[in-house]
């Protein structure tokens, strides 16, 4: 038996709510699987299923939130002990802070017969039509009898209007946590460099001239994929901080971060970056954004980011120094391609040039190795025909 869990989905993530099941009780699942959706800060997230075998107890039901770590179900495997987790811990439920309406609906009982209390038939079948509990009613009819009207006025104030939720704030206030942490734990350096992109325009012009407007590629998919390349001349970039040593990560899945509309930011990850084709980055990289947008990205999407690159071209910002998402150990920014004079073999000329910026743990690299990926990053992209 193999324990199906609530996932870690950001480093300051505690708990999430389970919206709904995706598979039910007898379902064989495969690797992969969407398995069940989680509500968390930012947003609802599909979860996957990193077991393959067949659903046999769903622990958590819909609408309960859980710690990070508890036990949502059960998936037999066909490999571990079947008496293994048969008996599973209960989960530790986290009750919501709004009290549900039903709870302050009180509950009918039978008057007390010592004092009977005077009420007509339509009022007290409007009462338990309502949920109301007469026996605490003041009546306010000939002689004290309870009234529709009585009725009325307890079922419309014993129901309390639940206070909206501010996802907004919520997203604000995990952000917020991450990026507290991040510069009260992690010794930032920041380092940065001018990329002449003359090379990468060129190359985009004619391949664009190529392909239909919706396969056109964006400089952005050639910025991730000599990001990409650069890690393996220097992975100590390509790594977490686990709050005591690095634990550098054989594969490179880079975070793109993604502002939503409604504010905030969110950095999914691009899975094995450096093995993609521009074409394919550029492919994935729209299909994050929109889901990102849509709150349907998948839990592995979230939890897998190896680096994060961040770019604010499009507003017209020309740097951008990032602050690490912890347990990351870096963060690379792109800022707007512009033009800007240029020495070329002793002569001045006009060419489109991009900030590239990189911050850093410093606990984990140091200046020289920065330095030498950002090189790395100039030096990719002087040929992005072999991206």
């Amino acid at each position: 038996m193999a324990d199906f869990i609530m996932p870690k989905l950001g480093s300051d993530m505690t708990a999430g709510t389970l919206v709904a099941w995706r598979k039910k009780v007898g379902d064989t699942l495969q690797r992969g699987d969407i398995i069940a959706e989680v509500e968390t800060e930012k947003g609802t997230i599909e979860v996957e299923c990193f077991t393959s075998g067949v659903l046999t107890k769903l622990i958590v039901q819909p609408g309960e939130k859980v710690e990070v770590g508890a036990i949502l179900a059960i998936i037999d495997d066909g490999i571990s002990s079947p008496n293994a987790a048969t008996v599973p811990p209960v989960p530790a439920s986290i009750k919501p802070p709004e009290s549900k309406p039903s709870d302050f609906v009180r509950v009918q009982t039978p008057p007390d017969a010592g004092n009977r209390q005077r009420i007509s038939p339509a009022a007290r079948e409007l009462a338990k039509k309502l949920q109301v509990d007469v026996s605490v009613l003041q009546g306010t009819g000939p002689q004290g009898a309870i009234t529709r009207e009585d009725v009325e006025r307890a079922a419309s104030a014993s129901v309390p209007v639940a206070p909206k939720e501010d996802r907004q704030a919520r997203l604000r206030e995990t952000i917020a946590a991450a990026m507290s942490r991040s510069k009260r734990e992690i010794p930032h350096y920041y380092l940065a460099t001018t990329i002449d992109l003359q090379s990468v325009m060129t190359w985009l012009a004619e391949e664009n001239a190529k392909r239909p407007p919706t396969e056109r590629l964006l400089a952005i998919a050639l910025l991730i994929k000599a990001v990409a390349l650069a890690l393996k001349v220097t992975p100590e970039l390509n790594a977490t901080w686990d709050g005591t040593r690095v634990q550098l990560k054989n594969e490179i899945h880079t975070g793109v971060a993604v502002a939503l509309r409604k504010g905030g930011l969110i950095a999914p990850a691009v899975h094995h970056a450096d093995q993609l084709t521009v074409t394919e980055l550029m492919t994935r990289i729209r299909d994050l954004v929109n889901r990102a947008r849509a709150g349907t990205l998948r839990s592995s999407e979230l939890a897998d980011p190896t680096i994060t690159v961040t770019n604010l071209g499009e507003q017209g910002v020309e740097s951008v120094y990032g602050v690490i998402y912890p347990p990351q150990v870096a963060i690379v920014g792109f800022g707007k391609i512009v033009e800007r004079p240029w020495v070329v073999d002793g002569q001045l000329v006009v060419r489109p040039v991009v900030t590239a910026t990189l911050a850093a743990d410093h606990r984990v690299s140091d200046g020289h190795s920065g330095g030498r990926f950002l090189s790395a990053v100039d030096k990719l992209l002087q040929e992005p025909g072999k991206l």
